[in-house]
């Protein structure tokens, strides 16, 4: 695992829900200073322990890998910072419109920081009617290709998901839209910003 839960989460979630150290343990059928260990970071609870020891302590098991609850409340959302996810072993990609852990294939992904096009990353808008025509000069072999292009507006996103071997092309409703992106499966995520073109 590239990221795994520490000793001082353990310990902070384990007396925010008012537990000792000897309670937590019998919950878990290990020994207190087990949990000992665990918190003052000379050992770490075996995988296995992962479900357990999250539903001991209230929580999801991302949750727990994370160190915070995630709770859902109803806040407005602004989609211009919407945060996009990919998983590097399946491809699922996720979007989020606010604070979010997301996990896929047993990975806690972080969220993509998109880098400005670049000669190999250009992307190509053209206005078609209401639409623009999103392209790019780029392989779509198998090994090497560009996933999805995206355009996001404040009232939205429109997702286009590619596969290899064929075109890196789209067509997006004009309304409004900002920024274009798109995925490649070996370099990232790429930003257009639109404003910055006019």
């Amino acid at each position: 695992m590239d990221k795994y839960v520490t000793g001082a989460v353990i310990r902070s979630l384990r007396e925010s829900k008012g537990l000792t150290q000897e309670e937590l343990a019998e919950r878990l059928f290990v020994s207190g200073k087990a949990v000992s260990k665990w918190e003052t970071g000379k050992g770490f609870p075996d995988v296995s322990l992962l479900e357990p020891l999250a539903k001991a302590l209230g929580m999801s098991v991302i949750e727990l890998l994370k160190g915070a609850t995630v709770q859902n409340r109803n806040r407005a959302a602004n989609m211009m910072k919407s945060k996009i996810y990919v998983c590097p072993v399946c491809g699922n990609v996720m979007l989020s419109t606010g604070e979010a852990v997301v996990s896929c294939c047993g990975i806690t992904l972080p969220p993509q920081e998109a880098e400005e096009t670049d000669e190999e990353h250009s992307i190509q808008a053209d206005v078609v009617e209401d639409e623009y025509f999103i392209s790019m000069r780029h392989p779509m072999t198998k090994e090497h290709f560009i996933s999805f292009l995206a355009a996001v507006s404040d009232q939205g996103i429109q997702f286009v998901k590619l596969y290899p071997e064929g075109n890196a092309e789209a067509r997006f409703k004009i309304s409004r839209v900002r920024y274009l992106y798109a995925y490649c499966n070996r370099h990232g995520l790429f930003q257009l910003n639109l404003r910055k073109r006019k």
